[in-house]
């Protein structure tokens, strides 16, 4: 039944797309040409009057709903993020568009308007972005009532089992029903959880036309199970997916590498190992970091005069920090600590003795980062990252803090996901190293003016209590 469903979900999907396109394109040329540039018509009459318009619209609607097609949009993906849909859409637009241009320009045809392509292209991407926000809604909706349910069996009954049941009833928007568990029976397992029979069951139930998936969530001592499992799924025609033994270290989104006949999942790969990406993020850094230096240079002005005269010593405080590849370098930062012997171990509270009354207020405002502004210059760090860590530090948690020494695959920033999120300062080195590899995997320039945004609003005003101490320097 869910197939039906799906089947005739797609036709309506592609159906609509047609119009909208259609639409669109009538709508960006009424506009263009009759609105701003002759006399207003009515659209209706449009097609009628002018052929040539017309079979340009029909024919554009089916290449795009082709290119959107080709793309995977009308491919079943129940978990598949609202933002692949709109990135997918623009894309096709934008594919489409310099389609029509090209084959203008090959074809020397004058009487088609760039201001038309325009037009039909801002309005084509809102209207198709704003049908795949409400259609996703109406199933979300839909499926959350119950309706429209794809019917799940789970092989195994362990851990795994028992997350991946705990995650469905999390999300009754996806719309996945789980009518039962294959394997052995545990003393953990949820009421909620069902026993169907054990693994030799399997075949039987799949003759059940009402399933539509397995997902394989075997534990370890339960590998030799998978093989077979997989083999009676497919010798049913039935879909199956697997959740690996190693869930909780595999990343968001692993890279597979064909070696001959071996596939090589590779767990650390991230999107700024693609060059082109790296380039773009780094093209950022210098055009933001200088523009930065210009404008807070009164401020730093300020500042380095206040350091001076708060208590002797250098005005930049220069630290030892761990960063790229491992590699160390010196980060900058205003001075707002007295001269010490912890400088290049000892961690700052919130009521650090060591601050002077001026450096507590630098340190509250994190103006006394303004100078990592050169770091991000000189390519030592970014502005978005995780956040570097003195060597003394690095030598602990490398050993105490599973996956912390991945935080090390890219630039540390000036600012980061973990710190825009609260985790600054002395506070949870697991919840910031959680959010640091989750930065690393998901990526995407986007994200990275996110961080930015949610800096400049709020986040650069720390917790650090600004208190006057007895040995303010004279």
């Amino acid at each position: 039944m869910i197939k039906k469903n799906q089947r005739i979900l797609n036709a309506i999907n592609i159906f609509t797309d047609g119009v909208i396109v259609l639409v669109a394109y009538l709508f960006a040329t009424w506009f263009w040409l009759d609105l701003l540039q002759g006399d207003p018509m009515n659209i209706a009459n449009l097609a009628l009057m002018r052929r040539d318009v017309a079979l340009a619209a029909f024919l554009y609607a089916a290449a795009m709903v082709f290119i959107l097609a080709l793309m995977g949009m009308y491919s079943p993906a129940r978990i598949r993020r609202l933002k692949y849909d709109v990135v997918i859409t623009v894309e096709a637009n934008v594919i489409g568009v310099l389609s029509i241009g090209a084959i203008l320009y090959l074809f020397r045809l004058q009487d088609f308007s760039r201001g038309v392509l325009g037009v039909f292209f801002l309005g084509s991407t809102l209207l198709l972005c704003t049908k795949r926000f409400l259609l996703r809604q109406i199933l979300t909706s839909m499926r959350a009532r119950g309706l429209n349910q794809k019917h799940v069996i789970v092989v195994g009954t362990g851990k795994l089992a028992r997350q991946y049941a705990q995650s469905i009833a999390g999300s009754p928007g996806f719309g996945f029903q789980i009518d039962g568990f294959i394997g052995k029976s545990h003393d953990e397992q949820l009421p909620t959880m069902p026993l169907l029979g054990d693994f030799d069951m399997l075949d039987d139930l799949l003759r059940n036309p009402g399933i539509d998936e397995v997902v394989i969530a075997l534990e370890p001592d339960e590998i030799e199970q998978t093989l077979p499992a997989i083999t009676i799924c497919e010798r049913n025609g039935t879909k199956v997916g697997i959740i690996p033994f190693y869930n909780d270290i595999i990343p968001s989104h692993p890279t597979i590498e064909i070696i001959g006949a071996s596939k090589l999942i590779s767990l650390r790969s991230n999107p700024l190992d693609n060059i082109g990406f790296a380039f773009i993020k780094r093209s950022i850094d210098i055009l933001l970091s200088i523009a930065m230096l210009i404008v807070a240079s009164p401020v730093l002005l300020i500042a380095i005069i206040g350091v001076k005269l708060s208590s002797p010593g250098p005005v930049l405080f220069k630290q030892q920090r761990v960063g790229l590849n491992k590699r160390v370098f010196s980060m900058l930062k205003l001075r707002s600590m007295r001269l010490n012997t912890q400088e290049d171990s000892g961690w700052t509270t919130g009521n650090d003795p060591r601050r002077t009354r001026f450096g507590s207020f630098l340190r509250k405002l994190s103006i006394d980062e303004l100078p990592q502004l050169i770091n991000v210059l000189k390519g030592d760090m970014s502005l978005v990252g995780p956040r570097p860590e003195v060597p003394y530090y690095v030598d602990q948690f490398r050993e105490s803090i599973p996956l912390y020494m991945v935080k090390h695959q890219v630039r540390p920033g000036l600012t980061g996901w973990a710190q825009v999120n609260g985790f600054r300062g002395d506070t949870s080195i697991q919840e910031r190293i959680r959010h640091d590899i989750w930065y690393i995997e998901n990526w995407s320039v986007g994200l990275d003016f996110k961080i930015l945004l949610m800096t400049i609003f709020g986040a650069w005003l720390n917790d650090e209590k600004v208190f006057p101490t007895k040995d303010d320097a004279n």
